[in-house]
């Protein structure tokens, strides 16, 4: 599977589940940030898989050694 279908496949799964998901959370009723990251859940989710798929030991050798060289474009944020 390439990285561009896994990424299609999460980014569907994450349209559909994170809305369900929001309405379900209780609340404490205090008010908390929510700020928003430079890479989406659909991208962060992607990481790691490809990651697992991998044959790394390590996440920071898989990030230094391939993910920053061969897939920067991939992931510009």
């Amino acid at each position: 599977m390439s990285l561009e279908d896994l990424f299609c496949d999460i980014d569907d799964f994450c349209r559909l589940f994170l809305p369900t998901w929001h309405r379900q959370l209780l609340t404490s009723g205090e008010r908390k940030r929510h700020r928003a990251s430079r890479l989406t859940l659909s991208e962060i989710m992607t990481i790691l898989i490809y990651f697992h798929q991998s044959q790394y030991r390590n996440f920071k050798a898989f990030y230094l050694r391939h993910l920053s060289r061969h897939c920067r474009g991939d992931f510009p944020h």
